[in-house]
């Protein structure tokens, strides 16, 4: 895939990799961007990026935890694009309580926050914007994971509520792409990357991570459908 007149939708944009996508997004004006947030008038970054953005870029409020939200956000975006559609809807909205939480000792009350934003919001999501995305050309939906969903995962028993969430919503991948298999879904990696979230240790940069998970989705085709990749382009075992 190129550049060439894209529609990009990304959930929880007002910060870390969100916001970082939209930043990268920008340069080129061949992209128009819907960048969503909970709260578009306190995001003080994401509207200067809407400044200087070289293609067109719409703040549009979605609060992946609402579901009234979620659907007007839908309409709204329709109203926004017209005849066009979402070439590549992005679910980075995400959850994570923290590195402590452990199997027998984790909140339940952060784990039924965790599931219901993680997973239930990129549902819902999904399937509010299904018939955006139908009428797009890439019809490309990208569920930003973590490898910590992965039972190869080398953190142990660290990051119970946060790993349980990220391996349910790989499985969500597989289910949409085998419901819809005229639609590319995938699970995306970013990697362990300098965010509020990351953390200052973190191992790359946010504008790097970013740029590989950009490079890795133009370069998509219907056969990656179903995949988990890392940021690299790196396959992921489940």
């Amino acid at each position: 895939m190129t550049d060439t007149q894209r529609v990009w939708l990304i959930t929880g944009a007002s910060r870390g990799i969100g916001l970082e996508i939209v930043r990268q997004l920008s340069a080129s004006p061949n992209n128009t961007i819907i960048a969503t947030c909970r709260s578009p008038p306190s995001t003080n970054a994401l509207k200067a990026l809407g400044t200087s953005t070289k293609g067109a870029m719409h703040i549009v409020a979605l609060d992946t935890d609402d579901r009234q939200s979620v659907q007007a956000s839908a309409v709204e975006v329709a109203t926004i694009l017209g005849n066009r559609g979402v070439d590549y809807l992005i679910n980075n909205a995400g959850f994570n309580p923290g590195g402590y939480d452990r199997a027998f000792t984790m909140e339940l009350d952060n784990m039924v926050r965790v599931f219901k934003t993680n997973v239930v919001g990129s549902a819902h999501v999904a399937q509010a914007y299904l018939p955006l995305v139908e009428k797009s050309t890439a019809k490309t939906i990208v569920n930003v994971s973590s490898t910590l969903g992965s039972m190869g995962s080398e953190l142990g028993e660290l990051y119970a509520s946060y790993s349980i969430s990220k391996a349910a919503l790989n499985m969500l991948t597989y289910k949409q792409c085998r419901d819809r298999p005229d639609l590319t879904v995938i699970s995306m990696c970013p990697g362990h990357l300098k965010t509020d979230g990351g953390g200052e240790n973190a191992k790359l940069e946010v504008s790097v991570g970013v740029a590989g998970v950009l490079k890795v989705i133009k370069s998509l085709t219907l056969g990656d459908s179903g995949k988990f990749f890392r940021h690299s382009g790196e396959e992921v075992p489940w």
